[in-house]
C-alpha cells in the first residue's frame, strides 16, 4: 500500500506525521519511507543515520551539447524547442544554452540536420538510501540551483517496492512536485492546522487530490489552538479527521530535538498504527465500491 502525507503548506507538521507512521509500523510490516521533499528534505534528522550507514547514488539528467564546429546556425533546434532552452544567434554565430529550462526531451538534437547537438549527462542531486532493521529510508536531496525538483522526485519514486508499506513524505503546497509525489498513491493523508490559513491551503490541496481521484483524511496538528472551521470544512466535504495531534510544548520539544513522537511517547505508536488500520479499511472499502 501506499500512502502519501501531504499539506497545503509548509510548518503543518508533515514530515512529523509521516515519520511517526513509518515508526509505528516498523515491527510490524517492511516499511519504506520515501521523502519527496527534495528541495529540503529533513525526514532523515529523524534518524541521524551516518554516513557510513548510506548509500548515496547521483541522478542524472540529458541536456543538449552544441558542437559549433558543425553547426550551421539555421535555427531549428531553436524553433522545436518549446521551453527556450536553446537559442540562436546566426548574425554572432553563436548557441546559447539553457539547461535550467531544458526538459530533457532530445527533440533538439532530432531536427538539427547537420547532427551537431548531443545530449549528455547534467547531475541534479543525490539519491540517499538509509536501511535500519524494519525501516528503509530513501530520500532526494536536489543541488542547489537546479529549479527543477520534479524529475528527481521522480527518480527517487522508481526505488519504490509496492509490495511494502511505503509511507511518501511529500513537498508543501500544491504545485507540480506535489503532484508528482502524491500521484499513485493510494490514500493520501493531509495535514492541516486549525488556522485561517490552514484551511485555506487546506482547500487548495483537497481540490488538486479530487483532480487526480486519490482519496484522503485529515490529521489536525496543534489541536487545541485556533478555530473550529477546519473541522465545519471537514464535515462539509465528507473528509474524515484521521487524528488530532494537540498542541504541546512536550511534543515541539521532542520535535526540536529529533525525537520521534513514538518514541518519546509510546502511547502515540498505537494511535499512529491505528490510523493506518483505518485507512486500509477505507482503501477496501473503496476498491469493493469500484
Amino acid at each position: 500500500m501506499i500512502i502519501s502525507v501531504a499539506s497545503g503548506k509548509g510548518g503543518t507538521g508533515k514530515t512529523t506525521v509521516a515519520v511517526n507512521l513509518a515508526l509505528s509500523l516498523s515491527n510490524d510490516a517492511d516499511v519504506q519511507l520515501l521523502d519527496c521533499d527534495v528541495e529540503e528534505p529533513n525526514a532523515y534528522l529523524f534518524f541521524n543515520p551516518g554516513a557510513e550507514n548510506e548509500e548515496v547514488k547521483p541522478v542524472h539528467r540529458l541536456i543538449p551539447e552544441v558542437d559549433e564546429e558543425h553547426c550551421d546556425y539555421c535555427g531549428k533546434c531553436a524553433s522545436a524547442c518549446e521551453y527556450n532552452a536553446i537559442v540562436v544567434l546566426p548574425g554572432q554565430l553563436k548557441v546559447m544554452l539553457f539547461p535550467e529550462l531544458c526538459n530533457g526531451c532530445g527533440l533538439c538534437s532530432m531536427v538539427c540536420p547537420r547532427d551537431a547537438i548531443r545530449e549528455v549527462p547534467h547531475e541534479i542531486g543525490v539519491i540517499r538510501r538509509y536501511r535500519s532493521d524494519s525501516i528503509e529510508l530513501i530520500y532526494g536531496v536536489l543541488k542547489i540551483g537546479e529549479v527543477r525538483a520534479t524529475p528527481l522526485i521522480d527518480r527517487v519514486k522508481e526505488e519504490l517496492r509496492p509490495e511494502k508499506m511505503v509511507i511518501i513524505d511529500s513537498p508543501p503546497g500544491t504545485s507540480c512536485p506535489v503532484i508528482a509525489a502524491v500521484q499513485d498513491s493510494d490514500y493520501c493523508i493531509l495535514v492541516t492546522e486549525p488556522t485561517p490559513f490552514g484551511l485555506y491551503d487546506l482547500k487548495l490541496a483537497v481540490e488538486v487530490l479530487k483532480l487526480l481521484k486519490i482519496p484522503s483524511g485529515l490529521v489536525i496538528n496543534k489541536a487545541g489552538v485556533g478555530d473550529r472551521e477546519v473541522y465545519k470544512y471537514s464535515e462539509a466535504e465528507g473528509i474524515p479527521i484521521l487524528l488530532e495531534i494537540p498542541y504541546s510544548e512536550a511534543m515541539a520539544r521532542y520535535y526540536s530535538e529529533g525525537m520521534p513522537i513514538v518514541a518519546a511517547m509510546p502511547e502515540w505508536k498505537k494511535r499512529f498504527a491505528d490510523m493506518i488500520e483505518e485507512i486500509k479499511m477505507k482503501v477496501k472499502d473503496k476498491a469493493k465500491e469500484k
